[in-house]
């Protein structure tokens, strides 16, 4: 039985609001910085299957965000890895997604909710104060009961017009909901660009420390942050939890491990920190390239090609021919190579974006087109069929897909697709997961502790030249 540390005792923060996109990232950016800021180390956590948002946690914070996803982890890993990666730690902060509430199902599933009540982290509610006053009192008192054995435990409003809103809505949530109103954001515009899958990352965002100390001073200025420290010191410390599941082996690696290359760019950054750790921790030595900027794939045993924007890089990627030449041959000759989302597509024949073609690597006959709407968006859960390098058949997997190309065959009996698609959209006719050769690729995102058996598997498949899972 694996050994327990002694209990958690770390202060903690669940930061909720009422729906998407009414400014729950920028305070939860504001928070870490502003804590951050008198001296306190901050471990970061994002709810459910995101990659931009916690770019910026970690340029925040200086520490990896690590997310934290109950239904593609399940409970216990997701306890797990906060125990896991809180220690050493001053205080955590943990921005839920989406409303309070929303979950997979009239039952609120997965909700941020219920990943606070499992973290026993009290909970601060940001709540959109655009044209209302007594009403987001109501609001209020309608989340506070909603569930009582949730700890919410203040409210942030954000943002507020007036100062005589300001005082109305403080006085109605004080009267009628029996909260603390810890701060109040004025209607102000930062310098936070998004475009279609949410905030620009970091890597392409030219002032990322002025940017994050401007949303720091504007959080500090305007919430209480000495209150927020209490609220996080009134957290209950958490039982030992044993190492999470796929995060390394229970015994360390030996000898000299194999070289797994990871392309990471602007056009390819979509790597749950976890994911390579997990790669690490099972011995492999961590090669990052750049299919914008290398001239050729460097001396691997396996490579690893995530999610991103391609599609916004689409002329640079074609232009550097030479690299996708090195992919091209490197795939040909047998390389071992596992890509997800945008490394699928960079591995197709095409992109195709407003009305241009756009060359990629071609080691699938499929043209991926650019949609104005998602194409695949939310969680799925997908089962093994057929022999591949990297998982066994069998297997059965929690994953997301969050895209907006469209895959185009030229000629659909040509594909080999490795497993079925139970929930969710996949690539072709209820499946996913392109073969060809020692290459897998998917539209599926996986993390690493929802999938115990995946860096194992890369690592395995590097180690031995991609030899094929029975």
């Amino acid at each position: 039985m694996a050994q327990l540390q002694p209990q958690l005792d770390l202060p903690r923060l669940a930061v909720a609001a009422t729906r998407g996109g009414s400014g729950k990232t920028t305070l939860t950016l504001g928070l870490i910085q502003a804590l951050k800021d008198r001296g306190l180390t901050v471990a970061p956590f994002k709810k459910g299957p995101d990659y931009i948002d916690p770019f910026w946690h970690s340029e925040a914070a200086q520490a990896p965000c690590r997310n934290l996803d109950p239904y593609m982890m399940g409970p216990a890993q997701t306890l797990a890895s906060f125990d896991h990666h809180g220690r050493g730690f001053d205080c955590a902060v943990i921005e839920g997604n989406r409303g309070l509430y929303d979950g997979m199902d009239d039952q609120g599933s997965f909700s941020t909710a219920e990943l606070a009540k499992l973290l026993k982290a009290p909970t601060v509610l940001t709540i959109d104060c655009a044209m209302a006053t007594r009403t987001v009192a109501a609001t209020v008192l309608g989340m506070k009961l909603f569930d009582p054995a949730l700890n919410l435990a203040g409210v942030i409003l954000n943002p507020v017009g007036t100062a005589r809103q300001e005082g109305l809505i403080r006085r109605a949530v004080a009267q009628y909901a029996g909260l603390p109103v810890l701060g109040a954001i004025p209607r102000l515009k930062l310098d936070m660009p998004q475009r279609h899958m949410g905030l620009v990352p970091p890597q392409e965002h030219e002032q990322v420390a002025q940017a994050l100390h401007g949303v720091a001073r504007l959080v500090a200025a305007h919430v209480d942050i000495d209150q927020v420290w209490a609220l996080m010191a009134s957290a209950p410390p958490l039982p030992a939890q044993p190492k999470p599941l796929g995060l390394g082996p229970e015994r360390p690696p030996q000898g000299q491990g194999p070289r797994i290359g990871v392309i990471r760019d602007a056009a390819f950054g979509f790597y749950y920190a976890e994911n390579l750790e997990a790669l690490a921790n099972h011995g492999a030595r961590l090669v990052f390239c750049s299919a914008l900027e290398d001239a050729e794939l460097p001396p691997v045993e396996a490579l690893y090609i995530g999610g991103g924007f391609p599609e916004t890089h689409a002329a640079r990627l074609a232009a550097n021919q030479s690299f996708r030449r090195s992919v091209l041959a490197a795939a040909e000759g047998g390389l071992p190579i596992y890509a997800e989302c945008g490394g699928l597509m960079y591995l197709g024949r095409k992109l195709l974006i407003d009305g241009r073609e756009h060359d990629m690597v071609g080691v699938f006959p499929v043209d991926f087109a650019m949609q104005p709407k998602p194409q695949g968006h939310g969680y799925s859960l997908c089962q093994v069929l057929a022999a591949n390098p990297f998982l066994p058949v069998g297997a059965r997997f929690q994953a997301h897909e969050f895209h907006y190309s469209r895959p185009q065959f030229a000629d659909a009996t040509r594909l080999s697709l490795a497993y079925e698609v139970i929930r969710g959209r996949g690539l072709h006719e209820g499946k996913g997961g392109l073969l060809h050769k020692n290459v897998m690729a998917t539209y599926h995102h996986v993390h690493a502790l929802g999938l115990p058996q995946w860096a194992a598997g890369l690592v395995n498949a590097a180690r031995s030249g991609g030899s094929i899972w029975a």
